[in-house]
């Protein structure tokens, strides 16, 4: 099987999803619930959104790396490149977290956030991609049991001094919140949601679970190469996806589903969601070839991290700009918001309108950058 084109549709819905609920979450809390981050404990439709990035890079490796996982081993060149992408997606996350802190152009490296989004996807993506290189199928599934089941009992039963075990009420009593303080400078830890620069919703404890998010991808994307481009392909997805969704709502009866603890539980129930929408466009674009829809996607899902930085650095540059001058003249983005939709449309509306708005705004963009041939590969 060549490029799968269903992996790019999903890969556009959901870069797509992600500018949606970023910019839609700048008005919160006038924001409809669903584009919202769940509190706490819980998983709202924005949860799903980064776990299906993750799962997209590893079924996306099932075909990048698919001539080095037989007998023909990789070389070192394979490796490097690896560590390359890698290094480039943190060192993104890191212009992201950086851009604008003190006035335009500035960067003040001494409070600097050292975790996020493309730093998580750039750790996953370095590990998995090892561990897809150096272990055997099987020995890929026991190291996913002892990522899950390892990360549960550290989290549940390993005590965080003077918070205790078990302790997943807080940002700051958890034991991933506790190791991540040993390791960043809490300077350099997330302050805002409540974290007060005592945790990170991306930390680096966190992440390992979150390497599980990348393999089960993979493993998705292995099964798809070895079956038949039919119906019955989908329904298997469909049924995988039901099972982890299952499974993962079990579990989280003890192991609560938490995105910002990236818990086993979350891991295995978004992963079921991941499946469910691969097998809707893989049933729709691969098996019946229903295409009138899917080109918007598509082209979103060609350039997906060069428009997601593009898309932070607006929100940034929206935010952190003023119409007119004094004390209280509005950010750009409220400016915008406040006459231009909020005012006839209603706020929470507006928000909604905003972001779909600006969804339109970036897929513009990707057709011109589709029409012009210009892919900006890491």
């Amino acid at each position: 099987m060549g490029r799968l084109t269903s992996l790019d549709v999903f890969r556009g819905i959901t870069i797509a999803a992600m500018i949606l609920v970023n910019m839609a979450g700048v008005a919160e809390p006038k924001v409809y619930p669903p584009l919202l981050h769940a509190d706490w404990h819980g998983c709202t439709p924005t949860d799903l959104v980064f776990p299906f990035f993750l799962f997209i890079v590893g079924v996306a490796m099932t075909f990048s790396l698919s001539k080095y996982t037989g007998e023909n081993k990789p070389s070192a060149s394979v490796y490097w490149r690896i560590l390359r992408r890698a290094a480039i997606l943190f060192a993104l996350g890191l212009l992201l977290n950086g851009f604008w802190n003190k006035g335009p152009g500035t960067f003040d490296l001494s409070t600097i956030r050292i975790m996020g989004v493309l730093q998580r996807i750039s750790l996953t993506y370095l590990l998995a991609s090892v561990a897809v290189l150096k272990l055997p199928r099987k020995g890929q599934w026991i190291l996913t049991g002892v990522l899950l089941i390892g990360y549960w009992i550290a989290m549940m039963y390993v005590p965080v001094p003077g918070y205790g075990a078990g302790v997943l009420t807080t940002r700051e009593g958890n034991f991933g919140a506790y190791i991540d303080r040993l390791i960043i400078p809490q300077i350099h830890l997330y302050k805002g949601d409540g974290f007060k620069n005592l945790g990170d919703p991306e930390g680096l404890f966190g992440t390992i679970p979150a390497i599980v998010s990348v393999l089960a991808g993979y493993f998705a994307g292995q099964w798809i190469r070895a079956q038949p481009v039919k119906s019955r392909t989908s329904i298997g997805l469909v049924l995988f996806g039901i099972g982890c969704l299952m499974i993962g709502w079990a579990w989280g009866w003890t192991f609560p589903i938490n995105k910002k603890l990236w818990t086993s539980s979350y891991v295995i129930f978004t992963s079921g969601w991941a499946l469910l929408l691969l097998a809707a466009c893989y049933e729709l674009i691969e098996v019946r070839r229903v295409r009138r829809w899917d080109k918007p996607f598509e082209v979103l899902g060609l350039n997906a991290i060069s428009l997601f930085v593009a898309s932070v650095l607006l929100i940034k540059i929206l935010v952190r700009t003023k119409v007119g001058s004094g004390e209280n003249a509005p950010n750009t983005y409220d400016w915008i918001y406040l006459n231009v939709f909020a005012s006839w449309a209603g706020a929470m509306n507006g928000s909604l309108l905003f972001a779909i708005v600006t969804v339109l705004l970036w897929v513009a963009v990707a057709y011109v950058m589709y029409q012009r041939r210009w892919f900006l590969k890491i």
